[in-house]
């Protein structure tokens, strides 16, 4: 079996802390870094449409708050994300593992 692998991006909106409530809020988005999500036990046959779903839970927009999907892949059921990999070299164990998305 494998896993599908997909990295989003997050931004933050910094306009929207410094609306009066009047006129236009400024729009101000920064990019705040990503995640890193996995679907389990997946078709690889059927990677393309489970990318898709996956995207329609993960791409969030909001006046706050932005994230979307950068890109996805089909990994090894052991494939470890550069994170992941870091947590076990540094700490050795694994604290913050890929957050698991389970599809609707």
């Amino acid at each position: 079996m494998s896993k599908l692998l997909i990295t989003t991006q997050y931004y933050e909106n910094y306009g929207a802390h410094d609306w009066d409530g009047v006129g236009e809020c400024p729009q101000y988005w920064k990019a705040k870094g990503g995640g890193d999500y996995v679907v389990l036990n997946i078709d690889v046959n059927c990677a393309e449409d489970i990318a898709l779903a996956a995207s329609k839970q993960l791409n969030v927009t909001n006046e706050h708050f932005r994230q979307y999907v950068l890109g996805w892949e089909v990994v090894a059921d052991d494939f470890l994300t550069e994170y992941e990999r870091d947590q076990l070299e540094y700490e050795g164990r694994i604290v913050y593992p890929s957050e698991v998305l389970e599809l609707a």
